[in-house]
């Protein structure tokens, strides 16, 4: 186990220099590059080692576009904290109340699979095993693992939410029930679901394009093509070889067809009363 963030206030204080002095300037261009980016703070928030005001105070006076957008997700923390605190049922219920019929689906052998990082899914599983490796994971890593959970699998955000409180070293009530209701678009904010079906492959491309996170927290995968290792399981036998990876053997399979998960998870939240837009807007939607 590799733990993000080393403890007690005078590591804390070290941490957010580093944080302030440097890669604060560019987070507004970073923050979703999965191989770094963000500021690993977040461990620090939780256990008071750092105040938030005291980082918002000293990002303004630095100034940039990337002091105001890390200011914007500290801010984050706050909003939650006052849902919940306005809105305790949220802790076992759906915010909204129309999604609170939404049927979710049970398996233990999916869930297990998410749970450990072995889904088939290149960018899902580094994200799972960086949070079981580190207590802590990247924030567009937890959007598509969440995602993946919910509309994907089809499985109960809930059980999500438990998983992430259960390892998360930064694991705050209220920040981990509002953003896995955000994601499994159950929460405070009625946006479509289609709009937060994401696409793990194409998010992975966009996110970590030449591989580093990935490799990182997958290493079966070293030597899979950079051109596939988004999707490998469309290596043919004779670059599974090369690449020192049979899928099935050294790296499951994908345990489920994204694309014909997607058209069931719209399905179900049409049915529950969360779709709005036409049909064709939805179908062609694609994050």
């Amino acid at each position: 186990r590799e733990p993000a963030a080393e403890p007690g206030e005078a590591a804390a204080r070290r941490a957010a220099e580093r944080w302030l002095d440097g890669p604060l300037a560019d987070y507004a261009r970073d923050h979703d590059r999965l191989a770094g980016g963000a500021s690993q703070l977040s461990a620090h928030l939780r256990f008071g080692t750092l105040s938030a005001r005291e980082l918002e105070q000293r990002a303004q006076h630095s100034g940039g576009d990337g002091a105001a957008a890390f200011v914007r997700q500290l801010g984050w923390r706050d909003f939650y904290a006052h849902v919940l605190l306005h809105h305790p049922a949220d802790l076992k219920r759906e915010h909204q109340e129309r999604m609170r019929s939404l049927e979710w689906e049970h398996d233990d052998e999916l869930l297990a699979a998410w749970q450990e990082g072995r889904t088939g899914y290149p960018l899902v599983d580094a994200g799972m095993r960086q949070l079981r490796g580190s207590g802590w994971m990247h924030n567009r890593a937890r959007l598509v693992v969440g995602s993946f959970l919910t509309k994907d699998l089809q499985l109960d955000w809930r059980a999500g939410e438990a998983w992430f409180m259960r390892w998360l070293l930064d694991g705050d009530v209220a920040s981990n029930n509002g953003n896995w209701q955000w994601i499994a678009s159950v929460g405070v904010d009625p946006a479509p679901a289609f709009r937060r079906i994401l696409n793990p492959a194409l998010q992975q491309q966009r996110h970590d394009p030449g591989g580093d996170y990935v490799r990182r927290w997958v290493p079966e995968l070293a030597r899979v093509p950079d051109e596939l290792l988004a999707e490998p399981w469309r290596m043919s036998d004779a670059q599974q070889r090369a690449a020192g990876c049979r899928i099935g053997d050294d790296y499951p399979a994908p345990v489920v067809d994204h694309r014909a998960e997607r058209q069931h998870a719209l399905a179900r939240y049409r049915a529950a009363g969360a779709g709005s837009g036409s049909a064709a807007s939805a179908a062609s939607s694609s994050a």
